[in-house]
């Protein structure tokens, strides 16, 4: 993609960035980011008249403008990126769970993965009719990645290149498949769009998130994370089937995935996708932690046969974007902690004498 006369905003000077699915839990933080940094945002929100909530708790909105667009609608984004300098593609269903009618194999080709497919692939088009753009950075999910080899042995160490196989997805369809399915799929496909047009992708394969929200009800990464402590049964079986396939979860801070984002949109050197988690644990330790900043009652003990048979979890690696000079500001302890305590002051958890 051809470069603008706004290529010298990269390395933090003020840019224009479009940040597309703004009212999810990482587009709200990472809009909320950009503006306090100075840049000016094109946020992409299916109903404008429903941004009351995010509008309320965002400063420097003067340099914010809303966009209505749908990834379902041919050509939605034109507007959005136009005179944008990058474009951070956030938005995606985070649907999960669907009715047993529709976990046909058909029906979730058709009527999810193809559209998200080509929602994404309508963005990136937009971003080549643009003349602006100089890189798209996409919000991949460690959904896309596995801890098994082709043998089904454990791996180690967890890099970029540790994809899952589509077919193994299909065949196993393991708690929250279809999501993880859509992610790979789409992903791939951005990839060989890109190559094919000259534009500038990047991706942050995105770990499971935690912190405070800006959103109007708590996030599902968040809900995932604290099934244990909520004792949500189908939550609960995403969190274990993640287990099972990484051999740990990993966990990163919003404030962290967004300063991520920004980080790799803003040095020309990144190329490719880059794992973004602080750090890994097995879901039996991942317990203790939530057993530490909540103490209840209601906490499942964990001991998995996958941890029995491979006392060594897999390390969740982040090496490629550490060394590109990114650091964490928080860890396991301080993610934890956040996330129960923004999830009492919301409600889904009932408060706890300090």
């Amino acid at each position: 993609m051809e470069g603008s006369e706004c290529e010298d905003n990269k390395n933090g000077a003020p840019a224009v960035y479009c940040v597309t699915g703004a009212t999810g839990y990482i587009g709200s933080w990472l809009v909320k980011t950009l503006l306090e940094r100075g840049h000016s945002v094109h946020a992409t929100v299916r109903d404008p008249d429903k941004c009351v909530h995010l509008l309320s708790s965002l400063t420097g909105t003067d340099r914010l403008r809303l966009y209505r667009a749908d990834l379902r609608e041919e050509g939605s984004f034109d507007e959005a990126v136009k005179g944008c300098d990058g474009v951070f593609h956030v938005a995606a269903s985070m649907q999960f769970s669907f009715p047993e009618e529709e976990k046909c194999e058909s029906y979730v080709q058709s009527n999810i993965i193809n559209p998200a497919i080509k929602g994404t692939l309508d963005l990136l088009k937009s971003c080549r009719k643009s003349g602006t753009v100089n890189r798209v950075v996409l919000t991949s999910s460690i959904s896309t990645m596995t801890a098994k080899d082709s043998s089904g042995n454990p791996i180690s160490v967890v890099d970029e290149s540790c994809k899952t196989p589509v077919d193994r997805v299909w065949d196993a369809k393991a708690s929250g498949w279809v999501y993880a399915l859509s992610k790979i799929l789409t992903e791939e496909a951005a990839f060989r769009f890109a190559s094919e047009n000259g534009i500038d992708l990047v991706s942050v394969i995105t770990s499971t998130v935690g912190g405070p929200f800006l959103t109007s009800t708590v996030p599902s990464s968040i809900r995932v994370l604290l099934s244990p402590l909520t004792g949500d049964s189908e939550l609960y079986g995403i969190l274990s089937a993640v287990n099972a396939r990484m051999g740990s979860i990993a966990l990163v801070h919003i404030e962290d995935i967004c300063d991520a984002h920004i980080f790799l949109m803003e040095h020309d050197e990144a190329e490719g996708k880059y794992i973004c988690a602080a750090q890994s644990c097995p879901i039996s330790e991942l317990v203790h932690y939530l057993a530490q900043a909540y103490p209840s009652s209601n906490l499942k003990s964990v001991v998995l046969e996958e941890e029995q048979n491979n006392p060594v979890p897999s390390k969740i690696c982040s090496k490629k974007l550490r060394d590109m000079g990114f650091s964490y500001k928080h860890d396991i302890e301080d993610i934890i902690h956040q996330s129960v305590s923004s999830c009492m002051h919301f409600g889904l958890l009932p408060r706890i004498a300090e």
